[in-house]
């Protein structure tokens, strides 16, 4: 019975094609899995009228609420609404374009102050 030896070299040549593939394969994957919705208008006017009203039943001091994106898609499938409070403090909301529910709050920096009896948990919006 014969034993066959296998190089060192012929491994690392096998190898190497094959994780280049792997890479390649997980790479795509990603890229097609990224993308963007459309939503209608009805849909973002919802959604920013949700955005609004958590906005201001959450914070204190909101004089003025702008929002300000042409693309409505977040990077992880769902819909972002961003804009400015006061003329001044940047935000991101992430929703969910079926429930109208907020997810997350992005905040910059000079945002209003979270309501007191609103810290422990969201008020109603």
């Amino acid at each position: 019975m014969r034993f066959v030896i296998i190089k060192e070299r012929t491994v690392l040549l096998l190898l190497i094609p094959i994780s280049i593939i792997f890479t390649f394969s997980i790479l795509l994957a990603g890229c097609s899995m990224n993308k963007q919705q459309h939503y209608d208008d009805k849909t973002i006017q919802i959604a920013k009228e949700k955005v609004e009203s958590y906005i201001r039943n959450n914070y204190e001091n909101i004089d003025t609420i702008e929002f300000d994106n042409d693309d409505y898609s977040s990077p992880m499938g769902g819909m972002m609404i961003d804009g400015t409070v006061n003329g001044k403090a940047g935000f991101s909301a992430d929703i969910d374009p079926k429930s109208f529910r907020i997810g997350s709050m992005g905040l910059k920096k000079g945002f209003p102050e979270r309501k007191e009896e609103c810290k422990k948990e969201t008020c109603d919006y």
